[in-house]
């Protein structure tokens, strides 16, 4: 075998080289999705990573009475609570979250979360990339 086969061969089936990201090149202040009620600072950290990739990865601050809204989601996703507290939204079903909780919400449900007290509600908001290779 040639040493340049022998090069493209061990190449092959590689995985790419990893992203290393630095949240604070993320981060911005927006309204939250899914219907805009309030504000909050989103780390879109995922949207650093080249495509494809395969799921999102996001942190989210929801500020004193901001919310996401309910809406149906067409996938498995996860709330994971930093700090503060909210209330997770399931199919008309709800539930008080706080630090060091997860809500598992899945898909085909109509979800949603809104920040509660008096410090903002830091998430961390995972999902499958329903666009793989786009």
């Amino acid at each position: 075998m040639s040493a340049l086969l022998a090069i493209l061969l061990a190449g092959a089936g590689a995985a790419p080289a990893m992203v290393v990201i630095d949240e604070a090149a993320t981060v911005r202040e927006e309204a939250p999705p899914h219907g805009q009620i309030g504000m909050s600072t989103a780390w879109r950290i995922s949207d650093a990573v080249p495509a494809p990739r395969s799921f999102e990865f996001r942190k989210r601050a929801l500020h004193v009475g901001a919310a996401i809204g309910v809406h149906p989601i067409d996938h498995d996703e996860i709330y994971y609570v930093v700090s503060g507290t909210g209330i997770v939204h399931s199919d008309g079903k709800e539930q008080a979250l706080g630090t060091g909780m997860a809500a598992w919400l899945y898909k085909g449900a109509r979800v949603g979360i809104r920040q509660t007290g008096s410090e903002p509600l830091v998430l961390i908001i995972a999902y499958p990339n329903q666009r793989v290779g786009q």
